[in-house]
């Protein structure tokens, strides 16, 4: 396929690259990741959870896994602050008696003193001593997070020398911020797994809407370096990379 054939197909994934809540569905079987991490979020939140507990899920998406939990909806909060996926989670969770709130601030979560047993958080903000506040005592908190090296060798391949947009976030930090905000870490695991991309159109949809990883990202701007990474898929039948995660279970 020649280059102009292959610019076409890549600026059209660049112009349909939006996700509505969190859903990657659209380069489902065109990238592989997060298959072999050494816990399981959901099944760890499934472990602590019971029916009678307050619970909330802060940064949400669109809510499709606190509504997988199947946890009574009179017992269920959560906020989001992505405005198109407010408004999603208005219109999905509201009528299901779920007491959803739009914040986009951590540090400030519009729900009072020592409401919840359990917060989850997959993937979002957080701030610990806001979540102490909020958790009753011995509430939990449970995190998986992206860490501060996630997909770096993939930034580099596009937009080399670009700084990390967010260097603090990794295990050792964190722990620390939570200790010092008076929980008990029960959990505390790091690893770093790979991505696989098995063409470069599923890489393109994905660094546009990872934007902040991939700041100013476009086909044009990087087009030689996604001729390079073609190369790649020619070669080996995919690109590869590195993500980074962390997980934490702090008591309070």
């Amino acid at each position: 396929m020649n280059k102009e054939n292959l610019r076409n197909i890549w600026k059209h994934e660049e112009q349909i690259a939006h996700i509505k809540g969190w859903d990657f569905s659209h380069i489902c079987g065109r990238y592989e990741a997060e298959h072999d991490l050494p816990w399981n979020y959901e099944r760890l939140v499934r472990q602590h959870l019971k029916s009678n507990m307050n619970i909330m899920d802060y940064d949400t998406g669109g809510g499709e896994f606190l509504l997988s939990l199947n946890h009574p909806y009179e017992n269920t909060s959560a906020t989001e602050g992505y405005p198109p996926n407010v408004l999603l989670c208005r219109e999905k969770l509201l009528p299901l008696g779920i007491r959803f709130r739009e914040c986009n601030n951590p540090s400030r979560i519009p729900f009072e003193n020592g409401m919840f047993d359990l917060i989850i958080n997959r993937h979002g903000g957080f701030d610990a001593g806001e979540l102490h506040r909020l958790l009753r005592k011995n509430g939990l908190f449970i995190t998986e997070q992206v860490g501060k090296d996630n997909d770096r060798d993939l930034v580099e391949m596009v937009l080399p020398q670009t700084e990390q947009p967010f260097p603090h976030l990794n295990l050792a930090k964190q722990r620390k911020c939570f200790e010092t905000a008076g929980f008990e870490i029960i959990q505390a695991e790091e690893a770093y797994r790979p991505i696989y991309f098995y063409d470069v159109g599923a890489f393109v949809w994905f660094a546009h809407v990872i934007e902040w990883e991939f700041p100013n990202f476009s086909v044009d701007r990087c087009f030689e370096q996604l001729l390079k990474m073609q190369e790649m898929i020619d070669k080996d039948g995919r690109i590869e990379g590195t993500i980074h995660r962390y997980l934490i279970v702090a008591k309070k």
